[in-house]
């Protein structure tokens, strides 16, 4: 019996260490060149990436002359946003793109928001990405922007904030997560 368990034991263990293994491939700043786009990032990407051409035309301006909210950068901070995670869709072909993504990601640096809680995934024109993660979200427009915590959505940015400002937005997504614990307080 003791033999038992522990070969049960030992191929749990390579099991759960070829998971975790295969898990560590993934593919970064991938580019690829279509005819209709040009250049086109897809998959996992670093937020260095948008700073190289062609992307940087549109990147650098938007992210440089967007003017921050700054009562609603000081919640975002009140609200630890940095204990969350982000996740964000997003297509390098998208005027939409163009504009929220770069506004994020200064609205994220102003909050220093640690680069290993926000994963940047670039789809295609038909909300594809090479590892299939937009199917996981049900993504269906570009940019999403996705907060969770403890590997659970707290809520999401489609397309357009609806308050006009992606930072209002976070604050608006922040405030639900709130309640929501409250919530789960009151109810025991």
């Amino acid at each position: 019996m003791k033999k038992f368990i522990t070969n049960i034991v030992a191929v749990s263990s390579l099991f759960l260490a070829s998971q975790q293994f295969s898990a560590q491939k993934v593919v970064m700043n991938r580019e690829v060149e279509t005819k209709n786009d040009g250049k086109m990032l897809l998959g996992n990407q670093l937020k260095d990436q948008f700073l190289k051409e062609p992307y940087a035309n549109w990147y650098v301006k938007e992210h440089d002359e967007y003017a921050l909210d700054q009562k609603a950068i000081a919640e975002l901070k009140k609200a630890k946003i940095t204990s969350y995670n982000i996740t964000v869709f997003m297509g390098t072909w998208c005027e939409d793109s163009h504009r929220d993504f770069p506004r994020l990601m200064r609205i994220l640096e102003e909050v220093k928001f640690p680069d290993n809680k926000l994963t940047i995934i670039a789809v295609n024109r038909k909300k594809e990405s090479p590892s299939g993660e937009e199917g996981l979200y049900n993504i269906q427009k570009v940019p999403t922007i996705i907060v969770e915590k403890y590997g659970k959505e707290i809520g999401r940015m489609i397309e357009m904030p609806k308050t006009g400002y992606v930072e209002r937005d976070l604050v608006d997504i922040l405030k639900k997560d709130d309640k929501s614990v409250l919530q789960e307080i009151f109810k025991k």
